[in-house]
């Protein structure tokens, strides 16, 4: 089979105006554009992608390796330093990934050979617009900056933050940044608090903490047993399974708090581990329930208190049962001189 010459002319003929019209697209002003400034360009924004991955990795590592020495260590709560190297790990990221934008702008605007000195007016007019809008931007970024200088509150510390509003928000602390705060409430709702709107705040988990217990008692109770039993139950909440890693000192009675018209209110009060204080509180009203119980003193709740009432060992609960006892048998005999006095009519 032969092949027509002039078909073959046709198609290096074809070939050639292709290849020259691809070296004379390269050689014009676009091609030369694309490879002088916009291949440079492209560059930038790889180098400023693997620049932000990369501050956001070390981040993660540190915060990954503060977490497993908290795991592996027998520490029950979280150091100050740790929760202040969490947080600044957290700004230093975010603080590092807004100066690489900012370098990138710089650099894309120097190749693209964009003339600054021209937008010096018009850069003064925005600027002080910008500067009246951003006025709330500034006050966060201040405010977060003086919360993570002096330690006011750091990853996993619980608080509770008055915003401008005069409201309340209480949480476990998630992220800080320079600009906001984030909270986890106690029904696992998020809040986000920017921080200029912050007026005061309330650590519950600096260094240590403090458990208040109130116990209600009756005015016609023997204080003096009653101190004694309290005073028993705290020397021997040291060597308690639950409380004896979460106290730091034997709990304290401090007496009378307040006294009603029919209950006198003792308190006790306790020194725990930071944001262990609800935790111990709970065990030691249930320790002193069961001290007081068991020597026949009941508080002010004795009623409605399941754990007097099921235990018969317990003269409270006899003396219980032996009420209610009574109290039925008088609805009977009440009944019973109901029933006569209808059959005599």
């Amino acid at each position: 089979m032969t092949t027509n010459p002039t078909v073959l002319a046709a198609a290096r003929v074809s070939a050639a105006s292709a290849t020259q019209r691809w070296h004379d697209f390269w050689r014009g002003e676009i091609g030369e554009w694309i490879i002088t400034r916009g291949l440079r360009i492209v560059m930038v924004l790889i180098a400023a992608v693997l620049a932000a991955r990369f501050v956001n990795w070390v981040a993660q590592q540190v915060t990954r390796q503060l977490d497993i020495g908290f795991a592996e260590s027998d520490a029950l709560v979280r150091s100050e330093a740790t929760k202040h190297r969490q947080a600044v790990a957290s700004v230093i990221s975010w603080v590092s990934i807004v100066i690489i934008g900012i370098w990138v702008m710089l650099q894309i605007a120097d190749v693209l050979r964009f003339s600054l000195g021209g937008l010096i007016a018009p850069a003064t007019v925005v600027g002080a617009a910008l500067g009246f809008g951003a006025q709330q931007l500034v006050r966060d970024m201040l405010a977060g900056f003086f919360i993570i200088v002096e330690k006011q509150y750091g990853f996993g510390d619980l608080v509770t933050l008055t915003v401008v509003a005069s409201t309340d928000a209480s949480g476990t602390v998630e992220n800080v940044t320079l600009r906001v705060t984030r909270l986890r409430s106690a029904d696992g709702e998020v809040l986000t608090i920017p921080n200029g709107q912050i007026v005061k705040v309330v650590n519950l988990s600096k260094d240590w903490a403090r458990a208040v217990v109130d116990i209600p008692v009756s005015i016609n109770a023997d204080l003096n047993r009653v101190n004694e039993v309290l005073h028993q139950e705290c020397e021997r909440a040291t060597g308690d399974p639950v409380l004896k890693d979460l106290l730091l000192d034997a709990p304290t009675v401090m007496g009378v708090e307040s006294i009603a018209v029919d209950t006198v209110t003792l308190r006790v009060v306790a020194r725990t581990l930071p944001g262990k204080q609800f935790e111990v509180g709970r065990q030691l009203r249930v320790l002193v329930i069961r001290a007081l119980a068991r020597v026949g003193i009941v508080t002010a709740a004795d009623a409605t208190v399941g754990l007097v009432e099921d235990d018969p060992a317990v003269p409270a609960a006899k003396a219980a049962r032996d009420k209610a006892e009574a109290a039925g048998d008088k609805s009977a005999d009440a009944g019973d001189t109901t029933t006569d006095a209808v059959q005599r009519r």
